[in-house]
């Protein structure tokens, strides 16, 4: 994977990102879950244009966007598309491949399913803090890799996003179809929501 890869629409990388591997020092998962917010998304932090928060999402591709939710957790997003266009992808859930033991003692969680079924349960399993605002996803302690053979055709699925208030209508979550480790509620898929990505990113589904 290389910068290219970032530098493209929002909702391509959100999709693409799903069945790759990212590793956070000794801890990793497959991303199985993630959200697209794009700037004229009033949903995204970029709509209220730039601020000290969000320059960020107004920078270079490829760089992590971390802050805190509601004050209790850390939400990791990967800034996408050219510089001065913001738009990220929330990572949304894992399936954990590396680092299991160490997770679980992050989250004081033993059952797998629950140790990243979430954007701020990754987050503590992964130990993502606000530090790593800003930071480049091709240094350490970020590494990502791309879908391996055994899931380099993934199923994904698109659904409404949840956890927003404003424009939750809008089909820009996407799911590892059939993983048991996406968080709750489990999405529905199916040729409506597909038709529905198309009507409203403008792109094909």
């Amino acid at each position: 994977m290389n910068r290219r890869f970032f530098d493209r629409s929002v909702h391509e990388v959100a999709r693409d990102l799903v069945g790759c591997e990212l590793r956070v020092g000794k801890t990793a998962g497959l991303i199985v879950e993630t959200e697209a917010y794009e700037e004229s998304d009033p949903a995204c932090h970029a709509y209220v244009g730039r601020t000290a928060r969000n320059e960020v999402l107004f920078g270079p591709p490829g760089h992590a966007y971390v802050y805190l939710s509601y004050g209790i957790h850390n939400l990791l997003n990967f800034v996408t598309e050219p510089e001065g266009r913001a738009s990220a992808v929330l990572i949304r859930a894992l399936e954990p491949t590396a680092g299991i033991e160490m997770m679980r003692e992050r989250r004081g969680r033993d059952e797998i399913e629950q140790l990243c079924s979430g954007p701020g349960k990754l987050s503590e399993a992964l130990g993502v803090g606000l530090s790593l605002n800003g930071l480049d996803l091709f240094r350490p302690p970020f590494e990502i890799s791309n879908r391996g053979r055994s899931n380099s055709e993934v199923a994904i699925t698109a659904s409404p996003r949840i956890g927003i208030t404003k424009a939750a209508e809008l089909p820009w979550r996407y799911c590892m179809a059939g993983s048991r480790f996406v968080s709750r509620p489990w999405p529905e898929s199916g040729e409506r929501l597909r038709h529905q990505i198309a009507a409203t990113s403008g792109r094909p589904a």
